[in-house]
């Protein structure tokens, strides 16, 4: 069965809030490669991360407690680098923590539907 228009869930986007630190560095617009942001969504735990920002954002960004993942914090530490270094996801830091949140209007504006494909990916049961 093939998925339509009306099967893809909507894409959350929060409005950004006064006063936030300043990034982290990340690649600007302009320089997003569509090679290396697939690189970086081709690891199945950065594409559930990257699904559930999408989807089930409740704040603007949010802190690697919240996704509920069950791995090493090196191990995250090492997923979140390799997406805001892809440019898949903007990270600020909030005095010892880093929050994240996707770079929603930059990938439209570069790889218009990615977002939507990523959005409508299904993980595979256990």
């Amino acid at each position: 069965m093939s998925a339509t228009a009306h099967d893809v869930p909507a894409v959350k986007v929060l409005p950004e809030p006064e006063n936030l630190p300043e990034p982290l560095p990340e690649p600007a617009v302009g320089e997003l490669r569509l090679e290396t942001v697939l690189g970086a969504l081709s690891d199945p735990l950065r594409l559930t991360i990257v699904r559930k920002l999408l989807l089930e954002s409740e704040a603007f960004d949010h802190s690697c407690g919240w996704f509920g993942l069950d791995r090493p914090k090196s191990s995250l530490t090492h997923h979140f680098k390799a997406l805001r270094e892809a440019g898949v996801t903007r990270q600020r830091q909030y005095g010892l923590e880093r929050r994240s949140h996707v770079r929603v209007a930059d990938l439209d504006a570069r790889f218009p539907g990615l977002l939507e494909l990523v959005a409508a990916w299904t993980p595979k049961s256990p």
